[in-house]
Protein backbone atom coordinates (compact mmCIF):
# COMPACT_ATOMS: atom_id res chain seq x y z
CA UNK A 1 0.00 0.00 0.00
CA UNK A 2 1.48 3.33 -1.01
CA UNK A 3 2.28 6.04 1.49
CA UNK A 4 -0.14 8.93 2.07
CA UNK A 5 0.46 12.32 0.51
CA UNK A 6 0.05 15.35 2.73
CA UNK A 7 -1.25 18.13 0.50
CA UNK A 8 -1.51 21.62 1.91
CA UNK A 9 -5.28 21.66 1.46
CA UNK A 10 -7.92 18.98 1.34
CA UNK A 11 -10.65 21.41 0.29
CA UNK A 12 -13.06 18.75 -1.01
CA UNK A 13 -13.03 16.63 2.13
CA UNK A 14 -13.61 16.91 5.85
CA UNK A 15 -12.61 14.54 8.65
CA UNK A 16 -13.86 13.36 12.01
CA UNK A 17 -11.32 12.20 14.53
CA UNK A 18 -11.68 10.13 17.67
CA UNK A 19 -9.48 7.78 19.68
CA UNK A 20 -7.89 5.47 17.16
CA UNK A 21 -9.95 6.79 14.27
CA UNK A 22 -9.55 9.26 11.41
CA UNK A 23 -12.74 9.11 9.38
CA UNK A 24 -12.70 10.88 6.04
CA UNK A 25 -16.15 12.10 5.07
CA UNK A 26 -17.71 11.99 1.62
CA UNK A 27 -18.29 15.26 -0.21
CA UNK A 28 -21.01 17.21 1.59
CA UNK A 29 -22.35 20.29 -0.17
CA UNK A 30 -23.16 21.96 3.13
CA UNK A 31 -19.47 22.03 4.06
CA UNK A 32 -18.37 23.87 0.92
CA UNK A 33 -17.31 27.39 1.98
CA UNK A 34 -19.67 30.14 0.79
CA UNK A 35 -16.93 31.67 -1.35
CA UNK A 36 -16.63 28.40 -3.27
CA UNK A 37 -20.37 27.82 -3.78
CA UNK A 38 -20.47 29.78 -7.03
CA UNK A 39 -17.58 27.77 -8.47
CA UNK A 40 -19.25 24.52 -7.47
CA UNK A 41 -22.54 25.59 -9.02
CA UNK A 42 -20.69 26.67 -12.18
CA UNK A 43 -19.61 23.10 -12.79
CA UNK A 44 -16.62 22.17 -10.66
CA UNK A 45 -16.04 18.53 -11.57
CA UNK A 46 -15.08 15.53 -9.49
CA UNK A 47 -11.53 14.23 -9.85
CA UNK A 48 -10.97 11.36 -12.25
CA UNK A 49 -10.59 8.02 -10.50
CA UNK A 50 -8.92 4.98 -12.04
CA UNK A 51 -8.87 1.35 -10.99
CA UNK A 52 -7.17 -1.65 -12.61
CA UNK A 53 -8.64 -5.08 -11.84
CA UNK A 54 -6.92 -8.29 -12.95
CA UNK A 55 -8.67 -11.42 -14.24
CA UNK A 56 -6.32 -14.45 -14.10
CA UNK A 57 -5.71 -17.39 -16.46
CA UNK A 58 -7.47 -16.09 -19.56
CA UNK A 59 -11.12 -16.61 -20.51
CA UNK A 60 -13.23 -18.88 -22.67
CA UNK A 61 -13.29 -16.57 -25.66
CA UNK A 62 -16.51 -17.87 -27.23
CA UNK A 63 -18.39 -16.85 -24.09
CA UNK A 64 -16.59 -13.54 -23.71
CA UNK A 65 -16.89 -12.11 -27.22
CA UNK A 66 -19.93 -9.80 -27.38
CA UNK A 67 -20.32 -10.38 -31.14
CA UNK A 68 -21.04 -7.43 -33.40
CA UNK A 69 -18.85 -4.34 -33.21
CA UNK A 70 -20.55 -1.09 -32.27
CA UNK A 71 -23.40 -0.43 -29.86
CA UNK A 72 -23.99 -3.07 -27.18
CA UNK A 73 -27.57 -3.97 -28.02
CA UNK A 74 -29.58 -7.06 -27.14
CA UNK A 75 -28.22 -9.76 -24.89
CA UNK A 76 -24.54 -9.73 -24.02
CA UNK A 77 -22.40 -12.84 -24.17
CA UNK A 78 -22.79 -15.35 -21.34
CA UNK A 79 -19.69 -14.20 -19.45
CA UNK A 80 -20.45 -10.50 -19.85
CA UNK A 81 -24.18 -10.77 -19.08
CA UNK A 82 -23.72 -9.65 -15.44
CA UNK A 83 -22.66 -6.26 -16.86
CA UNK A 84 -25.86 -5.87 -18.88
CA UNK A 85 -27.65 -3.54 -16.40
CA UNK A 86 -24.66 -1.18 -16.55
CA UNK A 87 -23.93 -1.42 -20.27
CA UNK A 88 -24.14 2.35 -20.72
CA UNK A 89 -21.00 2.55 -18.58
CA UNK A 90 -19.22 -0.34 -20.30
CA UNK A 91 -16.93 -0.60 -23.32
CA UNK A 92 -15.82 -4.10 -24.29
CA UNK A 93 -12.50 -3.79 -26.14
CA UNK A 94 -11.19 -6.50 -28.47
CA UNK A 95 -7.89 -6.80 -30.31
CA UNK A 96 -5.48 -5.41 -27.69
CA UNK A 97 -2.22 -7.24 -27.09
CA UNK A 98 0.92 -7.28 -24.97
CA UNK A 99 3.82 -8.32 -27.20
CA UNK A 100 6.24 -8.09 -24.30
CA UNK A 101 4.34 -10.82 -22.46
CA UNK A 102 5.45 -13.26 -25.18
CA UNK A 103 8.57 -15.32 -24.64
CA UNK A 104 10.59 -13.31 -27.18
CA UNK A 105 13.43 -15.79 -26.80
CA UNK A 106 13.00 -16.36 -23.05
CA UNK A 107 11.05 -19.61 -23.29
CA UNK A 108 8.14 -20.58 -21.02
CA UNK A 109 6.79 -18.46 -18.18
CA UNK A 110 3.62 -16.98 -19.65
CA UNK A 111 1.80 -16.62 -16.34
CA UNK A 112 4.58 -14.64 -14.69
CA UNK A 113 4.91 -12.44 -17.77
CA UNK A 114 1.13 -11.95 -18.04
CA UNK A 115 0.78 -10.40 -14.59
CA UNK A 116 4.06 -8.50 -14.86
CA UNK A 117 3.40 -6.96 -18.26
CA UNK A 118 -0.29 -6.10 -17.92
CA UNK A 119 0.25 -2.67 -16.33
CA UNK A 120 3.85 -2.08 -17.39
CA UNK A 121 3.93 -3.02 -21.07
CA UNK A 122 7.51 -4.11 -20.38
CA UNK A 123 9.42 -7.36 -20.87
CA UNK A 124 10.31 -8.98 -17.55
CA UNK A 125 13.94 -9.97 -17.16
CA UNK A 126 14.01 -13.73 -16.72
CA UNK A 127 15.62 -14.24 -13.34
CA UNK A 128 14.82 -15.99 -10.10
CA UNK A 129 17.24 -13.84 -8.13
CA UNK A 130 17.28 -10.36 -6.68
CA UNK A 131 18.15 -8.73 -10.03
CA UNK A 132 14.52 -8.37 -11.10
CA UNK A 133 13.91 -5.82 -13.84
CA UNK A 134 10.60 -4.82 -15.39
CA UNK A 135 9.27 -1.28 -15.71
CA UNK A 136 7.10 1.31 -14.03
CA UNK A 137 3.42 0.45 -14.07
CA UNK A 138 0.75 2.69 -15.53
CA UNK A 139 -1.15 3.12 -12.27
CA UNK A 140 1.89 4.96 -10.92
CA UNK A 141 2.03 7.22 -13.97
CA UNK A 142 -1.67 7.93 -13.53
CA UNK A 143 -1.09 8.69 -9.85
CA UNK A 144 1.49 11.32 -10.84
CA UNK A 145 -1.30 13.24 -12.56
CA UNK A 146 -4.41 12.39 -10.53
CA UNK A 147 -3.27 12.06 -6.91
CA UNK A 148 -2.75 15.66 -5.70
CA UNK A 149 -5.52 16.35 -3.19
CA UNK A 150 -6.03 12.76 -2.03
CA UNK A 151 -4.70 11.18 1.18
CA UNK A 152 -2.97 8.25 -0.51
CA UNK A 153 -1.06 8.47 -3.75
CA UNK A 154 -2.33 5.03 -4.73
CA UNK A 155 -3.59 1.85 -3.09
CA UNK A 156 -2.58 -1.69 -4.04
CA UNK A 157 -4.93 -4.58 -3.20
CA UNK A 158 -4.69 -8.32 -3.83
CA UNK A 159 -6.88 -11.32 -3.02
CA UNK A 160 -3.91 -13.57 -3.60
CA UNK A 161 -0.94 -13.42 -1.26
CA UNK A 162 2.20 -11.34 -1.56
CA UNK A 163 5.59 -12.75 -2.53
CA UNK A 164 8.71 -10.78 -3.35
CA UNK A 165 11.29 -13.58 -3.67
CA UNK A 166 11.64 -17.17 -4.77
CA UNK A 167 11.20 -18.79 -8.17
CA UNK A 168 7.63 -19.37 -9.34
CA UNK A 169 7.02 -19.81 -13.05
CA UNK A 170 9.65 -21.46 -15.28
CA UNK A 171 12.57 -19.54 -13.79
CA UNK A 172 10.85 -16.20 -13.19
CA UNK A 173 10.97 -14.54 -9.80
CA UNK A 174 7.74 -14.71 -7.82
CA UNK A 175 7.92 -10.91 -7.69
CA UNK A 176 6.67 -10.79 -11.28
CA UNK A 177 3.71 -13.08 -10.73
CA UNK A 178 2.41 -11.75 -7.41
CA UNK A 179 2.85 -8.00 -7.88
CA UNK A 180 0.64 -5.91 -10.12
CA UNK A 181 2.01 -2.44 -9.44
CA UNK A 182 5.64 -1.34 -9.88
CA UNK A 183 7.19 1.86 -8.56
CA UNK A 184 10.11 1.47 -10.94
CA UNK A 185 11.88 -1.27 -12.89
CA UNK A 186 13.41 -2.80 -9.75
CA UNK A 187 10.70 -2.15 -7.14
CA UNK A 188 7.27 -3.76 -6.98
CA UNK A 189 4.74 -2.12 -4.68
CA UNK A 190 3.57 -4.88 -2.30
CA UNK A 191 -0.22 -5.25 -2.36
CA UNK A 192 -2.28 -5.40 0.80
CA UNK A 193 -4.10 -8.74 1.05
CA UNK A 194 -5.78 -8.32 4.43
CA UNK A 195 -9.00 -6.29 4.31
CA UNK A 196 -8.86 -5.71 8.06
CA UNK A 197 -5.46 -4.04 7.66
CA UNK A 198 -6.78 -1.96 4.76
CA UNK A 199 -9.70 -0.81 6.89
CA UNK A 200 -7.34 0.24 9.67
CA UNK A 201 -5.20 2.07 7.12
CA UNK A 202 -8.21 4.00 5.82
CA UNK A 203 -9.92 4.64 9.17
CA UNK A 204 -7.18 4.42 11.78
CA UNK A 205 -4.81 7.15 12.86
CA UNK A 206 -1.10 6.63 12.22
CA UNK A 207 -0.05 6.68 15.87
CA UNK A 208 0.71 3.10 17.09
CA UNK A 209 -1.22 3.64 20.32
CA UNK A 210 -4.30 4.79 18.42
CA UNK A 211 -3.99 1.87 16.00
CA UNK A 212 -3.89 -0.48 19.00
CA UNK A 213 -7.08 1.13 20.33
CA UNK A 214 -8.72 0.59 16.97
CA UNK A 215 -7.72 -3.10 16.95
CA UNK A 216 -9.16 -3.52 20.46
CA UNK A 217 -12.40 -1.92 19.35
CA UNK A 218 -12.68 -4.19 16.31
CA UNK A 219 -11.97 -7.27 18.47
CA UNK A 220 -14.75 -6.23 20.83
CA UNK A 221 -17.05 -5.70 17.84
CA UNK A 222 -17.32 -1.97 18.44
CA UNK A 223 -17.63 0.46 15.55
CA UNK A 224 -15.08 3.08 14.60
CA UNK A 225 -18.06 5.44 14.73
CA UNK A 226 -18.61 4.88 18.46
CA UNK A 227 -15.88 7.36 19.37
CA UNK A 228 -17.32 9.97 16.99
CA UNK A 229 -20.87 10.26 18.25
CA UNK A 230 -20.50 13.74 19.75
CA UNK A 231 -18.71 15.09 16.69
CA UNK A 232 -21.28 13.44 14.40
CA UNK A 233 -24.13 15.04 16.34
CA UNK A 234 -22.51 18.46 16.03
CA UNK A 235 -21.89 17.90 12.32
CA UNK A 236 -25.52 16.89 11.73
CA UNK A 237 -26.66 20.24 13.14
CA UNK A 238 -24.53 22.05 10.54
CA UNK A 239 -25.49 20.21 7.37
CA UNK A 240 -28.62 20.01 5.24
CA UNK A 241 -31.16 17.21 5.41
CA UNK A 242 -29.89 15.92 2.04
CA UNK A 243 -26.32 15.77 3.37
CA UNK A 244 -27.49 14.09 6.58
CA UNK A 245 -29.14 11.40 4.48
CA UNK A 246 -25.97 10.91 2.44
CA UNK A 247 -23.84 10.82 5.60
CA UNK A 248 -26.05 8.19 7.23
CA UNK A 249 -25.90 6.03 4.08
CA UNK A 250 -22.09 6.34 4.10
CA UNK A 251 -21.88 5.38 7.78
CA UNK A 252 -24.14 2.39 7.06
CA UNK A 253 -21.73 1.25 4.31
CA UNK A 254 -18.79 1.68 6.66
CA UNK A 255 -20.52 -0.35 9.41
CA UNK A 256 -21.33 -3.11 6.92
CA UNK A 257 -17.66 -3.55 6.08
CA UNK A 258 -16.73 -3.42 9.78
CA UNK A 259 -19.17 -6.19 10.64
CA UNK A 260 -17.70 -8.40 7.92
CA UNK A 261 -14.21 -7.95 9.32
CA UNK A 262 -14.87 -8.33 13.04
CA UNK A 263 -15.42 -12.09 13.02
CA UNK A 264 -14.03 -13.24 9.69
CA UNK A 265 -12.20 -16.53 9.29
CA UNK A 266 -9.39 -16.98 6.81
CA UNK A 267 -8.76 -19.84 4.45
CA UNK A 268 -5.48 -21.59 3.64
CA UNK A 269 -6.37 -22.08 -0.03
CA UNK A 270 -3.28 -21.22 -2.12
CA UNK A 271 -1.21 -20.11 0.87
CA UNK A 272 2.30 -21.64 0.98
CA UNK A 273 3.17 -23.59 4.12
CA UNK A 274 5.65 -20.97 5.31
CA UNK A 275 3.22 -18.09 4.86
CA UNK A 276 1.95 -16.50 8.07
CA UNK A 277 -1.82 -16.43 7.79
CA UNK A 278 -3.27 -13.03 8.69
CA UNK A 279 -6.61 -12.51 10.39
CA UNK A 280 -9.39 -10.66 8.64
CA UNK A 281 -9.48 -12.62 5.36
CA UNK A 282 -12.93 -14.08 4.75
CA UNK A 283 -13.12 -17.83 4.17
CA UNK A 284 -15.62 -17.26 1.36
CA UNK A 285 -13.87 -16.05 -1.79
CA UNK A 286 -17.03 -14.26 -2.92
CA UNK A 287 -17.13 -12.39 0.40
CA UNK A 288 -13.41 -11.68 0.11
CA UNK A 289 -13.84 -10.08 -3.33
CA UNK A 290 -16.91 -8.12 -2.22
CA UNK A 291 -15.10 -6.81 0.85
CA UNK A 292 -12.13 -5.65 -1.23
CA UNK A 293 -14.46 -3.98 -3.73
CA UNK A 294 -16.35 -2.29 -0.85
CA UNK A 295 -13.06 -0.94 0.48
CA UNK A 296 -12.29 0.40 -3.00
CA UNK A 297 -15.69 2.11 -3.00
CA UNK A 298 -15.06 3.68 0.41
CA UNK A 299 -11.59 4.85 -0.66
CA UNK A 300 -12.98 6.53 -3.78
CA UNK A 301 -15.99 7.95 -1.97
CA UNK A 302 -13.88 9.69 0.64
CA UNK A 303 -11.28 10.77 -1.92
CA UNK A 304 -8.70 8.83 0.09
CA UNK A 305 -7.13 7.87 -3.23
CA UNK A 306 -7.82 8.21 -6.94
CA UNK A 307 -5.83 5.22 -8.18
CA UNK A 308 -6.31 1.59 -7.08
CA UNK A 309 -4.99 -1.72 -8.39
CA UNK A 310 -6.72 -4.97 -7.49
CA UNK A 311 -5.14 -8.34 -8.30
CA UNK A 312 -8.14 -10.63 -7.83
CA UNK A 313 -5.75 -13.55 -8.24
CA UNK A 314 -2.28 -13.82 -9.74
CA UNK A 315 -1.96 -15.39 -13.17
CA UNK A 316 -1.35 -19.11 -12.78
CA UNK A 317 -3.61 -19.12 -9.71
CA UNK A 318 -4.54 -22.64 -8.58
CA UNK A 319 -7.50 -21.45 -6.55
CA UNK A 320 -10.47 -23.82 -6.31
CA UNK A 321 -14.04 -22.53 -6.18
CA UNK A 322 -16.03 -24.45 -3.57
CA UNK A 323 -18.79 -21.81 -3.88
CA UNK A 324 -19.33 -23.16 -7.39
CA UNK A 325 -18.70 -26.78 -6.39
CA UNK A 326 -15.48 -26.65 -8.47
CA UNK A 327 -12.71 -28.48 -6.63
CA UNK A 328 -10.03 -28.43 -9.33
CA UNK A 329 -7.63 -25.50 -9.45
CA UNK A 330 -8.27 -22.67 -11.90
CA UNK A 331 -4.86 -23.02 -13.57
CA UNK A 332 -5.23 -26.76 -13.99
CA UNK A 333 -8.65 -26.29 -15.58
CA UNK A 334 -7.34 -23.62 -17.96
CA UNK A 335 -5.26 -26.32 -19.70
CA UNK A 336 -8.52 -27.91 -20.78
CA UNK A 337 -7.42 -29.35 -24.18
CA UNK A 338 -11.01 -29.26 -25.33
CA UNK A 339 -12.48 -31.18 -22.39
CA UNK A 340 -16.13 -29.99 -22.24
CA UNK A 341 -16.44 -30.44 -18.47
CA UNK A 342 -13.35 -28.35 -17.81
CA UNK A 343 -14.54 -25.71 -20.28
CA UNK A 344 -17.90 -25.49 -18.52
CA UNK A 345 -16.13 -25.03 -15.17
CA UNK A 346 -14.01 -22.25 -16.66
CA UNK A 347 -17.09 -20.50 -18.03
CA UNK A 348 -18.59 -20.50 -14.56
CA UNK A 349 -15.36 -19.13 -13.04
CA UNK A 350 -15.26 -16.33 -15.63
CA UNK A 351 -18.87 -15.47 -14.77
CA UNK A 352 -18.07 -15.57 -11.04
CA UNK A 353 -15.41 -12.89 -11.44
CA UNK A 354 -17.61 -10.71 -13.68
CA UNK A 355 -20.48 -10.96 -11.21
CA UNK A 356 -18.25 -9.54 -8.47
CA UNK A 357 -17.20 -6.69 -10.76
CA UNK A 358 -20.85 -6.04 -11.66
CA UNK A 359 -21.75 -5.75 -7.97
CA UNK A 360 -19.01 -3.11 -7.66
CA UNK A 361 -20.41 -1.19 -10.65
CA UNK A 362 -23.87 -1.34 -9.13
CA UNK A 363 -22.67 0.30 -5.90
CA UNK A 364 -20.66 2.93 -7.78
CA UNK A 365 -23.73 3.78 -9.86
CA UNK A 366 -25.87 4.27 -6.72
CA UNK A 367 -23.38 6.29 -4.67
CA UNK A 368 -23.45 10.07 -4.96
CA UNK A 369 -20.32 12.21 -5.18
CA UNK A 370 -21.52 15.77 -4.75
CA UNK A 371 -23.73 18.00 -6.93
CA UNK A 372 -26.06 15.10 -7.69
CA UNK A 373 -23.51 13.00 -9.60
CA UNK A 374 -22.93 9.32 -9.10
CA UNK A 375 -19.45 8.11 -8.22
CA UNK A 376 -19.25 5.97 -11.34
CA UNK A 377 -19.46 9.10 -13.51
CA UNK A 378 -15.91 10.10 -12.57
CA UNK A 379 -14.40 6.62 -12.96
CA UNK A 380 -12.27 4.85 -15.56
CA UNK A 381 -12.06 1.19 -14.57
CA UNK A 382 -9.98 -1.33 -16.51
CA UNK A 383 -10.99 -4.95 -15.99
CA UNK A 384 -8.91 -7.50 -17.85
CA UNK A 385 -6.11 -10.03 -17.97
CA UNK A 386 -2.76 -10.63 -19.60
CA UNK A 387 -3.74 -13.94 -21.26
CA UNK A 388 -6.42 -14.24 -23.91
CA UNK A 389 -7.11 -17.99 -23.94
CA UNK A 390 -5.72 -19.94 -20.98
CA UNK A 391 -5.36 -23.10 -23.03
CA UNK A 392 -3.21 -21.31 -25.62
CA UNK A 393 -1.34 -18.93 -23.29
CA UNK A 394 -1.61 -16.21 -25.93
CA UNK A 395 -1.17 -12.53 -25.15
CA UNK A 396 -3.21 -11.08 -27.99
CA UNK A 397 -6.95 -10.35 -28.18
CA UNK A 398 -6.89 -9.85 -24.43
CA UNK A 399 -10.14 -9.81 -22.44
CA UNK A 400 -10.58 -6.12 -21.60
CA UNK A 401 -13.48 -4.05 -20.31
CA UNK A 402 -13.25 -0.29 -19.79
CA UNK A 403 -16.05 0.82 -17.46
CA UNK A 404 -17.14 4.09 -15.88
CA UNK A 405 -18.87 7.27 -16.89
CA UNK A 406 -15.74 9.32 -17.55
CA UNK A 407 -15.65 7.81 -21.08
CA UNK A 408 -18.83 7.20 -23.13
CA UNK A 409 -19.82 3.53 -22.88
CA UNK A 410 -22.26 1.05 -24.33
CA UNK A 411 -19.95 -0.12 -27.13
CA UNK A 412 -17.92 -3.04 -28.40
CA UNK A 413 -14.71 -1.53 -29.78
CA UNK A 414 -12.54 -3.75 -31.94
CA UNK A 415 -8.93 -3.15 -32.96
CA UNK A 416 -6.30 -5.23 -34.71
CA UNK A 417 -3.13 -6.00 -32.76
CA UNK A 418 -3.08 -2.66 -30.92
CA UNK A 419 -0.73 -2.36 -27.93
CA UNK A 420 -2.62 -2.47 -24.63
CA UNK A 421 -0.53 0.54 -23.63
CA UNK A 422 -2.38 2.61 -26.25
CA UNK A 423 -5.48 2.24 -24.07
CA UNK A 424 -3.58 3.59 -21.09
CA UNK A 425 -2.36 6.62 -23.04
CA UNK A 426 -5.92 7.22 -24.23
CA UNK A 427 -7.23 7.19 -20.67
CA UNK A 428 -4.88 9.92 -19.53
CA UNK A 429 -5.65 11.95 -22.64
CA UNK A 430 -9.37 11.71 -21.84
CA UNK A 431 -8.59 12.76 -18.27
CA UNK A 432 -6.91 15.89 -19.61
CA UNK A 433 -3.42 14.67 -18.69
CA UNK A 434 -1.90 13.46 -21.98
CA UNK A 435 1.42 11.61 -22.09
CA UNK A 436 3.55 11.13 -25.19
CA UNK A 437 4.03 7.42 -24.69
CA UNK A 438 4.02 4.66 -22.14
CA UNK A 439 5.51 1.16 -22.31
CA UNK A 440 5.34 -0.04 -25.91
CA UNK A 441 2.56 2.37 -26.91
CA UNK A 442 2.36 3.65 -30.48
CA UNK A 443 -0.31 6.30 -29.94
CA UNK A 444 -3.87 6.57 -28.67
CA UNK A 445 -6.85 4.43 -29.63
CA UNK A 446 -9.18 5.77 -32.28
CA UNK A 447 -12.95 5.99 -31.59
CA UNK A 448 -12.76 6.02 -27.76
Amino acid sequence: MNTPDRPASLSRRAFLRGAGALVALPFLQSLVPTRLQAAATAGAHAPTRMAFIYHPNGVIQENWNPGAVGRLTGSLSRTLEPLSPYRRYVNVISGLEHRNANGNGDGPGDHARATATFLTGAQAKKTGGADIYLGRSFDQVAADHLSPGSRFRSLEFSASHYRRSGVCDSGYSCAYQYNFSWQNAHTPLPPQVNPRAIFKQLYGASDPRELALMEQRMTRQKSVLDTLRADTARLNRKISSEDREQLEEYFTSLRTVERRLQNTHFEANEMPLDFELPGGIPASYREYLDTMYDLMLLAFRTDSTRVITFLQAHDGSARAFPELDIRSGHHQLSHHKGDPQKIESLKRIDEFYLQAFARFLDKLSKTQDGQGRNLIDSCMLVYGGGIGDGNRHNHDNLPVVLAGGAIPGGRHLSYKNEPMCNLYCTMLEKAGKPVERFGDSSGVLATI
